[in-house]
Parts: C-alpha cells; structure tokens; sequence
C-alpha cells in the first residue's frame, strides 16, 4: 500500500470558524504561501458562496500558490458548485470538495430527509462537480457517527460518480480512535471500488482525541489527512498538522511520508497565530512555548547530558534553534553552572554553592530567572562579601502612615540596628542607615532601573554619594526596590575608607 500521506490543510477554511481570527484576503495569501513552503498538499482555500470576501480569497489565492491542490467547499448544492468552479479558474491545480450529511441525525434533524434521497443528493454533487474539475472531493458530513453499511452505500456510489477522495469526517470529534480506525478499515475492505479514491480523515477534537483517530486512520488505510496549524478550528478545533506529522516522522515503524519540510513548522505556527489574533497555548505539543522548555532539576540535568533522554524530538527539526533550559526555584546546580558557563561564568564548587543559594532566594520570589538577573548574581558573587551587609529590613508605610524603617546591619563581625522616619519608605531607610554608620554623606545620585518588564523582575539600583569631596557609586538588584535601594546605598559607604 501506497506510504505517501496527502497533507490536506484547512486552516483557511475550517480553521477560520473560530469566532473572532476571520481574515482578510491579504493575510489569507500570506498564510497560503506560507503554506506553500511548508509543503502541505492541498490548501482548501475557502467557502465561496458563503460571502464575497470567501469568494475572492479563492480566487486570489489560486493566483498565487503554484505546487499545492487549491481546493474550494460546497455544499450538494448546485449554486455552490457552480460558484466554487468559477472561484478556482485561476488554479493551477483546482479541487472542489462537495458533501452532506450521511448521519441519521443530519439526515433526519437537520436535512429532514431519507437514506435515499440523500445518495441520490450526493451522486448529483460529485457528477456536477466533475463536469468542472477532474479532482473532486466527497465528504459524508458526521461519518464519525453515521451506521457502517449505509456509509459503504455512499461511499460506493460517490466514486462510481467520479469522486477521486472520499472524505470520512468525525464531524463532532465523538468517536473513540479504535472506533475510527475500524470505521477506515470497514470501507477499505467492503467498499469494491475503494480502490479508485483516496481515502481522508476529518477530525475533531471535542473530546481530546483528534490526532489519535487520525492515525488510527491512516493506520488502517487513509492516505490523506485533513487538519489546521495549532489545531485551531470550530469548538475544540480540528487535527493539529503539527502533532500528526511529527507523530509520523517520530515514529519510524509507521513508515509514512509527507512532503512536509518540518524546520517550517514554527514560522508557519507563529504567523497563523499572529495574523488570527489566536495564542497559542504554551504547553501546546509541537509548538508551544514550553514544548522544549525544562525547568524540573532532574529533567534538566537529563536534558544536558543527553538530549534524548527527556526530548523525543530535536528541537532543530521544527525550526526551535535549541531546547530551553528555564531556571525557577525547582532547577538544580548543573541548569544553573550550564547558564553562568553560557553568559561567561565560571564558579568552583564552593563558589558556585553561594551562588546556587543566592540563586534559590531569588527564585522563590520570582517565576523564572533571567540572564540578566544572573549577571547581577555572579557579579555579586565576584565582588565577594561586602564590608558593610544588610541582615534585615522593615518599614512601615500608607497612606496615614508616618514612613518608618528598622535596619539592621552587619559591620565587622557585629550586628546594629536602627529605627528612623522620614518623608518615604526609602528615606527612612537612609535615614537609619546614616544614623547607624555615623559619616557624613551627601546623595549625589540616586537611580532606579527595571532590567525587563513585569511586576516580578528585578530593580536595579545606583547610588551615588559624596564624602569630604570624594564621589562614591553602589549598586545592587532586587525584586524588594527599597532593599535594593538600602543595599546600594550601603554598598557606597562600605567603598568609604
């Protein structure tokens, strides 16, 4: 049986039902030829008759991708099919996918109709559509659900029509993926002519499992596979291109191809859900933020020595440049020496123990480390133990409240501590720290700089103070910007003679 998978890609089309990333024709063409470089198979490019906007996007886009299938919806309506022909007579290569429902809830709920008038709706579909294109595509909307010997019927009739694929749609993503799989299997071995189409999958993913019953139907004899980049789509969204062909690429024993260039995947992912104001979720597989990012200590440590044993997949292969090694509190010593060694640091062991603790500290209090917050900590560690060290800090103050600050500090082996007020949380805590140290210092300057953005990061702070006409600098980070700010000012008078 032929290995080669056909990469049917919807995400102009079912992938654009999400309420809110509708499109423009521009941002269409965009993805379309992004599309392109990825190397899907086919792009269903739209929904003709639903609106003007639909109709031109097809026509524009037919003008624009030269190797994939460009491949316009209808319904089993003739209108339809006739404005979807007139949509692709730019195609270099034009497919029209025309269907309805085979389910006996469609049928009967939605279609109020019979078995038989609706094979006889859909032989006319696929005989009006070949009157346009040599290329037709069936779908038996809700075949996930529909009774196997009346799909068989359709299916049968279809391609004796001329349907070069017929479309087996788990339209509301119910079926269980042995259930599909043996649903695949049940047309390929009681469908005679079977052998005349292609077989597709169309999966959603209601219940969380799209992907799996898309391989299960590839595994039991589809060759084509319909999805959307990162899995966007009605409801809970359609197969996720990514994980199906990465699933098939990782798995050698399936032994499936795909004209795929996965080193795009990324680049496509990201314009999708840029253009359709759709994030994506960070612990998305394939191409979420987190899908090669390891912050767990033992995952970390695993990570560096060997790749392979927490990756499945190098990261390169999608187009990730590396895996990421995220520093949080539950990272351990080898993240942390792997870090400093990559921004120019390098610690003994007794060292890098400081560090590490410092590093721990620091940690508990934000959400991850930054290579930045990591130069203050090594350049800290360089500088050594400071003559003049905060032990600790507390200050009052509000609205009513008269700023209050208690110091306390380390100076040669002894502990002092210290209560002042004054107009702010930080006067008072300079305020303190002369009364404690007893010179006379004037602040020249004073700096306060956030490192990067959020209520979490660090705050920089440069002090700059004069004594009998000599100019002394501190410095110091912090999440806390009054101990920053009381560390860089006791950094200054510890540099005092």
């Amino acid at each position: 049986m032929d290995k080669k998978i056909h990469i049917f890609d919807t995400t102009l089309r079912d992938g654009e039902q999400v309420p809110g990333c509708q499109l423009n024709t521009i941002e269409k063409i965009e993805i379309a030829r992004q599309l392109e470089k990825l190397g899907v198979d086919i792009i269903e490019a739209g929904f003709p008759i639903s609106s003007p906007g639909d109709f031109n996007s097809v026509v524009e886009i037919s003008k624009t991708v030269e190797k994939p299938v460009v491949c316009a919806l209808t319904r089993a309506v003739d209108k339809d099919i006739e404005v979807a022909a007139d949509s692709l007579k730019f195609a270099k290569r034009k497919r029209i996918h025309t269907g309805i429902g085979t389910s006996e809830f469609h049928i009967k709920n939605k279609l109020n109709s019979n078995r038989e008038d609706i094979l006889k709706r859909a032989v006319a579909a696929v005989k009006l559509s070949r009157k346009f294109v040599d290329d037709v595509e069936f779908y038996a909307e809700d075949a996930g659900r529909t009774e196997n010997e009346y799909l068989a019927r359709v299916i049968e009739a279809v391609i004796k029509a001329g349907a070069t694929v017929v479309n087996i749609p788990d339209t509301t993503g119910y079926c269980l993926p042995a259930e599909y799989g043996e649903k695949i299997a049940y047309l390929l071995n009681n469908v005679p002519n079977i052998d005349k189409a292609v077989i597709s999958t169309h999966c959603h993913n209601d219940l969380g499992m799209a992907t799996a019953n898309t391989l299960a139907g590839v595994i039991n004899g589809a060759r084509q596979v319909e999805v959307t980049m990162n899995g966007i789509g009605e409801r809970a969204g359609n197969t996720s291109l990514e994980e199906v062909v990465m699933a098939m690429k990782s798995h050698h024993s399936l032994d499936y191809e795909t004209g795929i260039d996965t080193r795009q995947i990324i680049r496509t992912s990201k314009l999708v859900s840029t253009l359709m104001r759709m994030p994506v979720q960070p612990n998305k597989a394939i191409v979420g933020r987190n899908a090669f990012a390891h912050s767990s200590g033992i995952h970390q440590d695993g990570v560096l020595k060997n790749r392979q044993n927490y990756e499945i997949i190098d990261p390169a292969e999608v187009g990730v440049k590396e895996s990421a090694i995220v520093l949080t509190a539950r990272s351990g010593r080898a993240a942390l020496k792997h870090r400093l060694q990559i921004i120019g640091y390098d610690f003994d062991s007794d060292e890098l123990e400081d560090v590490y603790n410092r590093f721990l500290d620091l940690a508990d209090r934000k959400k991850d480390i930054s290579d930045e917050d990591l130069e203050i900590l090594a350049g800290r560690e360089k500088k050594g133990k400071p003559p003049i060290e905060l032990v600790s800090l507390q200050v009052m103050c509000g609205k009513s409240t008269i700023p209050t600050a208690t110091v306390q500090v380390s100076f040669k082996g002894d502990v002092f501590t210290e209560t002042a007020s004054g107009n702010g949380p930080i006067d008072a805590s300079f305020t303190a720290v002369k009364n404690l140290v007893k010179r006379r210092v004037r602040l020249e300057e004073f700096l306060i700089q956030a490192i990067t953005r959020g209520s979490d990061d660090l705050g920089k702070v440069h002090v700059q103070i004069e004594h009998k006409g000599d100019n002394y600098y501190g410095f110091s980070a912090h999440t806390d910007i009054v101990t920053a700010s009381v560390e860089a000012f006791l950094d200054a008078l510890g540099k005092i003679s």
